[in-house]
């Protein structure tokens, strides 16, 4: 079992109600990697890590995780099993203070003191947080709801993390602060499967990556390799 990978994907077909997104996607990530999920807007991206964490419901195919088969499960019991899923529009609490926030995405770990470790470890992660701690999340700033998203995303101690567009929209500041916060997380075990619009970035922090288009996996490598692939340079990277 240990030497399977942690999430394990085949020929995943999803999408919502009649509208098929995704065809006979297969994808794989080991323990400790720091894998991308890049691709064009409406590529099906976004569909893929819902139909991980069980926000969408797949018409076929198979998701596992450590071993276990997940696809027909609700998310609530998917973030019971250590996934945890940051989404593109974030879907913070917006009338609730940072703390409160945070609370919120510990609601499945019952250890007191294992939560306060995890959010003093989220605020060393993000000072900024542990500043505006009593904030309401809906007088933040963009790129301070970005890292509210993050720190509650952790509070759940995750085994594996979900991130989807964490740049988007953000200053190149507020982009490299979220970037650095995700090495760290790396660099401390957690595993990582990031989709993300800033291509060049993401395919020099990564370790493997694949390439989504019109719901379909095209290419797939070490990060580094693709950085050099012909059709990754030309369509994403510009060269």
């Amino acid at each position: 079992m240990e030497n399977r990978p942690l999430l394990e994907v085949e020929n995943l077909d999803s999408g919502y109600g009649f509208l098929q997104v995704l065809w006979d996607v297969s994808l794989t990530v080991d323990r400790g990697e720091y894998v991308c999920l890049v691709g064009p807007n409406g590529a099906g991206k976004s569909t893929f890590l819902k139909s991980v964490a069980g926000l969408v419901s797949p018409m076929g195919g198979r998701v596992e995780f450590k071993g276990n088969v997940i696809s027909r499960l609700p998310g609530n019991k998917i973030c019971r099993l250590g996934i945890s899923y940051i989404s593109e529009e974030l879907n913070l609490f917006m009338g609730m203070s940072v703390q409160e926030n945070l609370a919120m995405g510990a609601f499945t770990v019952d250890d007191k003191s294992k939560i306060l470790e995890t959010q003093d470890f989220v605020f060393e992660l993000f000072p900024v947080l542990k500043e505006r701690r009593k904030q309401f999340a809906g007088t933040m700033s963009g790129g301070e709801r970005k890292m509210l998203a993050l720190g509650r995303g952790l509070m759940s101690s995750p085994v594996l993390l979900l991130v989807d567009e964490p740049s988007l929209g953000l200053a190149p500041q507020m982009t490299a602060t979220v970037f650095r916060a995700l090495d760290v997380l790396k660099e401390k075990g957690v595993t990582i499967l990031l989709v993300e619009q800033n291509v060049t970035r993401t395919l020099q922090v990564t370790d493997r990556g694949y390439v989504l288009e019109k719901g379909k996996i095209i290419l797939k490598g070490d990060s580094k390799d693709l950085s050099q692939d012909k059709h990754v340079r030309k369509a994403y990277l510009g060269i």
